[in-house]
C-alpha cells in the first residue's frame, strides 16, 4: 500500500481539461525515487548510524523527506484524480477521507506500537539506555490521560510520529485545490504560496502538545508547498520543464553552490558559511519548509529528471542475458516494490529503525556491526513491502 494508493487508478485516462488532474498510470520514475527515499529514511532513523553521515540530507538543503512528499503528491494525483475527473468534487472528496481515515489510524497504530515496545525494552534492559527517553515519551506516560486525547485529536504529536500526521493535513487539503483548480489553475498556485507564507512569516502551525507552544516539527501549511507541486505535474496543470543543456547546469550549479552551506564538515571549517547559516537559518529551516529547500530540492529532482532519461529509460530493465543485465533487472524489480508500498514501508521502517538501533546497543557500533544492520534494515524493509504487496493483492479471492 502506498501513501496515496495508486494502484486504485486505472490504467487508462480520457480527454479531459487542462484543470483536471490526467494521470492515471505508473509512472517507473515516481516508484524508482520513492524507493531510494524509504531506504535513506530507514538509515536516518536508526539511532547512532553511521551512515547517516552519508545520506544526501547532509550534502544539501533538501533531503529524502522532500522527495518523499513530492512524490507523494504526484501519487496522490493518480490515486484520486480519476475519481474527480469522473465522479465528481463531492466523491473525489470522500475517497480523500477515506484515505485520512486509513491514514490516521496507520499513524495511531504506529504510535501505540512503538510506545509499547519502548517500555518492553526498558523493562528488559533495566541498566541499559532509556528508550523511552530517547523518543521524548515519559510525558505521555506521565500524564496519559491527557495525552491520550491529544495523541487521538493530533494535538500530541512528538517529533518521531509526525510525518503522517502532516501528511493527513495536506491530504485533507486536496479537495480544495481540485475545487479551486476547476476555476483557474493560478488560483491553486496563490493559495498555495500563501498557506506557505502564513507558516513562513505568520508563524501558523499546529499545536504538537499540550503542555508548552511548540508546534508540529513538519508544518503540513509549509510542507503543501512542495506536495502540491508534485500533484500540479502529475496532474497536468504544471508542464513539465524542457530537457536543456543549460537549465541542467544551472541545477548542477545551485547543488554545487549550496554544498559548502549544507555539509557540516565545510561550513563547520570555514567560518563564514557557519555564520550564514546561523544568520540565513529561516531560509533553510525544515519546519515550515525554507524556501532554500525548495529551490534546492528542484535543482535537484531537475537533475535525476534528465539523468534517468526520457520516461525513465535508463532506470527501466536492460534485457539482456548477461548477469550484469539481470542483477540490474533485479535491484530495479526490488526498488520498485519498496516505492509502490511506501505508506506499510515507511511504518515498518520507522519502527524497525528503533529496534535496529537496539541491535547496535547490544552488539556494539563498529563498521562491521554498521554494515550488517543495515544490510539487515534493508532487507527487512524489503520483506515489509512484498509482504504488504502479497496480502495487497488478495491472493484468497483467486482460484487455486
Amino acid at each position: 500500500m502506498s501513501l496515496a494508493d495508486p494502484m486504485s487508478a486505472s490504467s487508462k485516462t480520457k480527454a479531459v481539461p487542462k484543470t483536471m488532474p490526467v494521470a492515471g498510470t505508473r509512472d517507473p520514475r515516481l516508484d524508482f525515487f520513492r524507493g531510494i527515499a524509504m531506504f535513506i529514511i530507514l538509515i536516518a532513523h536508526i539511532p547512532g548510524n553511521w551512515l547517516t553521515l552519508w545520506i544526501p540530507a547532509r550534502f544539501g538543503f533538501s533531503d529524502a523527506t522532500e522527495t518523499f512528499v513530492f512524490c507523494s503528491g504526484m501519487a496522490s494525483a493518480i490515486a484520486f484524480g480519476r475519481v474527480f475527473r469522473d465522479r465528481g468534487l463531492p466523491m473525489g472528496s470522500a475517497r480523500v477521507a477515506y484515505r485520512c481515515w486509513q491514514v490516521y489510524w496507520a499513524h495511531v497504530a504506529l504510535f501505540v506500537a512503538t510506545a509499547a515496545t519502548m517500555v518492553a525494552l526498558n523493562a528488559a534492559f533495566p541498566e541499559g539506555r532509556d528508550y523511552i527517553a530517547q523518543l521524548n515519551l515519559h510525558p505521555f506516560f506521565e500524564n496519559t490521560e491527557q495525552n491520550l486525547v491529544g495523541l487521538l485529536t493530533l494535538t500530541y504529536v512528538p517529533n518521531y510520529f509526525d510525518i503522517l500526521p502532516m501528511y493527513l493535513v495536506i491530504l485533507a487539503m486536496m479537495p480544495m485545490m481540485v475545487a479551486l483548480s476547476r476555476v483557474h489553475v493560478g488560483l491553486v498556485v496563490l493559495a498555495s504560496v500563501s498557506i506557505w507564507l502564513c507558516a513562513n512569516v505568520l508563524d501558523w502551525n499546529f499545536p504538537a502538545e499540550p503542555w508548552s507552544d511548540r508546534g508540529w516539527f513538519f508544518n503540513p501549511l509549509g510542507w503543501q508547498l512542495i506536495f502540491f507541486t508534485g500533484f500540479a505535474f502529475m496532474s497536468g496543470w504544471i508542464p513539465a520543464p524542457p530537457v536543456d543543456r543549460r537549465l541542467f547546469w544551472i541545477a548542477v550549479a545551485v547543488i554545487v553552490i549550496s554544498l559548502p552551506f549544507a555539509y557540516f564538515r565545510l561550513f563547520n571549517a570555514f567560518p563564514v558559511f557557519l555564520e550564514w547559516r546561523r544568520e540565513w537559518g529561516v531560509l533553510i529551516q525544515k519546519t515550515d519548509f525554507g524556501i532554500l529547500r525548495y529551490i534546492h530540492f528542484l535543482a535537484t529532482a531537475y537533475v535525476a529528471w534528465v539523468l534517468v532519461g526520457p520516461k525513465g529509460a535508463r532506470i527501466q530493465p536492460s534485457g539482456g542475458p548477461g548477469f550484469l543485465a539481470r542483477s540490474w533487472t533485479v535491484v530495479l524489480a526490488v526498488i520498485m516494490k519498496v516505492g509502490q508500498q511506501s505508506l506499510a514501508v515507511f511504518i515498518g521502517s520507522m519502527f524497525l529503525a528503533r529496534l535496529l538501533g537496539v541491535l547496535l546497543d547490544v552488539v556494539g557500533r563498529n563498521h562491521f556491526s554498521m554494515f550488517w544492520v543495515n544490510a539487515f534494515g534493508i532487507f527487512l524493509v524489503i520483506a515489509v513491502a512484498y509482504g504488504a504487496g502479497w496480502f495487497k493483492s488478495q491472493p484468497w479471492k483467486k482460484r487455486a
